[in-house]
């Protein structure tokens, strides 16, 4: 029977995962006019520019506009600057909680921002997650600065399961090559549907995002394909769904299923 190329799954084999492209950073503008800037010390940990900022805004007012804030269970983030800096302003609480006590997110200034501080306050978890990194190697502006740093700038973020305080996966030679960020992205998207969370947004980066991508949606259409591998824009958003397939396991992950026959009593299957 011919279904039309249109597939069907159970909820509980699906999730929901937001990807974010990072804002404009210093690295953006001065790689757009000399690519090699890329390579410079200049930019080591890049942090997001005044008009990287106003694209956070934007974002942060779409979220909210859409009622996506109020479905998001956990924001991901790779941990740089850039992208840190970007998940907080679109997921974060408010700039001003009015004296309340909640830890912030970011603390005012952070990463040369000249950013006021901004809450923790009615926002979603934020854990950082070393696998969603930009691609490792020869660009300083890839290159995090260590864990404790963070800490002092982010103290409501999550950086428990990142094994190191100081960067040991970055190095300045070789640079990870298109199918090491595809593996990483395969393994990286393997985890995630480990998680608990059925709703999820995942700040990263553009190499990332389309390495990662790249590697699905082979038995997909043409044009499905393209939409995939198209590389993301600044602080471009676009929600995907992964689908448990096989076989990887769902006893955790919570369902709207209900079992029937409560209480029990006769049940004719062909009535």
């Amino acid at each position: 029977m011919n279904h039309g190329n249109i597939g069907l799954y159970p909820l509980q084999r699906c999730k929901t995962i937001h990807l974010v492209r990072h804002a404009q950073g210093i690295h953006n503008v001065a790689g757009e006019k000399d690519h090699s800037a890329y390579s410079s010390e200049d930019y080591f940990d890049a942090h997001l520019t005044p008009l990287g900022w106003q694209q956070v805004d934007n974002l942060r007012s779409h979220v909210r506009e859409t009622q996506l804030l109020n479905k998001v269970e956990l924001v991901i983030v790779s941990p740089l600057l850039r992208t840190i800096q970007t998940a907080v302003g679109a997921f974060g609480g408010e700039e001003d909680t009015n004296g309340a006590d909640a830890t912030p997110l970011m603390v005012a200034n952070a990463g040369s921002s000249d950013h006021p501080a901004i809450s923790s306050l009615n926002s979603p978890p934020f854990l950082a997650v070393e696998l969603c990194r930009e691609t490792m190697g020869d660009h300083p502006c890839d290159r995090r600065r260590s864990v404790t740093e963070y800490k002092a700038l982010f103290p409501a973020i999550d950086f428990s399961i990142i094994e190191s305080d100081k960067d040991v996966l970055w190095k300045p030679s070789p640079r990870e090559s298109l199918e090491e960020v595809a593996a990483r992205g395969v393994e990286f998207i393997k985890w995630l549907w480990t998680r608990k969370e059925k709703e999820i947004a995942v700040v990263s980066h553009s190499g990332f995002l389309h390495g990662m991508l790249n590697s699905f949606g082979k038995d997909c259409a043409d044009d499905i394909k393209k939409e995939l591998s198209i590389h993301f824009k600044n602080c471009e958003l676009r929600s995907v769904v992964i689908v448990d397939q096989g076989n990887l396991g769902t006893d955790s992950v919570e369902t709207t299923n209900y079992p029937g026959k409560v209480p029990q009593g006769l049940d004719h299957p062909s009535a």
